[in-house]
């Protein structure tokens, strides 16, 4: 089966692509990736010498080069992770967000569908595109109750409205052309890989550097965390037997509190290096002033996932919290 992954350099993608790789010996990869600051081609150093594996460096923006892949690899079907991501970046600055994440869906489900639907396409093909979303679509919630599959979306940031535009334009393609889709909404992911910007390779960077350790607002802020790697296993479950047309939650069952897992991190990081200031990390964290629109809770109902296709996460979250640690002082030192 021959696989297109976009976005492969990225955090997930990588990961995704290092799951198939090893777990699906019948799959053939193409890594579609523009390259940007928070990709790193060379987490997949180890798949060089495959000849499962390919990469290319394109823009999703660009559609003539979208369907000139589309229509030379003669994908069986697509894992759509290729995004712009960041929420203060696009606080700064949207206009990225729209291009990728709403251009670039378009262009890449368009392309496919013209090609599923042309003689030149294996009428055996299991013609599927997985498209990868977040959470933050469904925008935020107090102190009680979750996300369902059916929770109106109400996103508050210029990266969770153009997710949520491209969650709508793949919900077209499958009640307007039959298209063989299914969107995935996931919360917060943590593991190796992850761009240093985001929450837990900042806390570890900072510390190591012994700079302050910047906590937004009060630190009250909940997330529902998730092992990469759990992530990746769902994603090939939703693949393989998700209901066409269907929309599946992906969730960890794991809410921290922001100021409480930077904590967690600071006691793990004085275990396993000490060397903090007064002998602990925790004298770092600073307070900072809270980002525009910042919302207050996620939490995900991932019931639907288990009642259907028999998923649920399965890592330990504070052995995996470790794991992730020891992985960014490696990287860091």
């Amino acid at each position: 089966m021959k696989l297109i992954v976009t976005g492969g350099a990225g955090f997930i993608g990588s990961n995704l692509i290092l799951f198939l790789h090893e777990n699906y010996p019948d799959v053939e990869i193409l890594n579609l990736d523009k390259l940007t600051y928070a990709s790193d081609i060379n987490y997949l150093a180890p798949l060089k010498q495959s000849g499962r594996y390919h990469f290319k460096k394109l823009d999703l923006v660009d559609r003539v080069a979208v369907q000139k892949t589309v229509k030379t690899w003669k994908p069986d079907g697509v894992f759509h992770l290729a995004a712009e991501s960041h929420v203060d970046n696009s606080i700064q600055g949207p206009e990225p967000f729209i291009l990728s994440n709403v251009v670039g869906t378009f262009n890449i489900l368009e392309e496919c569908r013209q090609f599923w639907n042309s003689a030149e396409s294996d009428p055996d093909s299991p013609k599927r595109f997985l498209h990868v979303s977040t959470d933050e679509v469904y925008g935020t919630l107090g102190d009680e109750g979750s996300f369902t599959e059916t929770t109106p979306y109400a996103p508050n940031s210029p990266y969770s409205a153009s997710k949520a535009g491209s969650d709508m334009i793949v919900r077209s393609y499958f009640h307007t052309f039959g298209l063989n889709t299914v969107i995935t909404n996931c919360s917060n992911n943590y593991g190796p890989h992850q761009h240093d910007e985001k929450l837990i390779p900042t806390v570890i960077r900072k510390a190591l550097k012994k700079e302050e350790i910047p906590v937004y607002g009060s630190g009250e802020n909940v997330r529902d965390w998730l092992y990469v790697k759990d992530h990746c296993s769902a994603l090939m479950t939703v693949f393989q037997n998700g209901k066409a047309g269907g929309h599946y939650n992906i969730g960890g069952e794991n809410e921290w509190k922001n100021i409480d897992l930077v904590r967690s991190i600071c006691d793990i990081l004085n275990r396993e290096v000490g060397e903090g200031p007064e002998d602990d990390y925790q004298n770092l964290i600073t307070f900072v002033k809270d980002r525009p629109g910042h919302d207050f809770r996620y939490s995900v109902d991932i019931q639907k996932i288990k009642d259907e296709l028999g998923w649920a996460p399965s890592e330990n979250f504070m052995e995996k919290l470790a794991e992730t640690v020891r992985w960014y002082i490696e990287r860091y030192s």
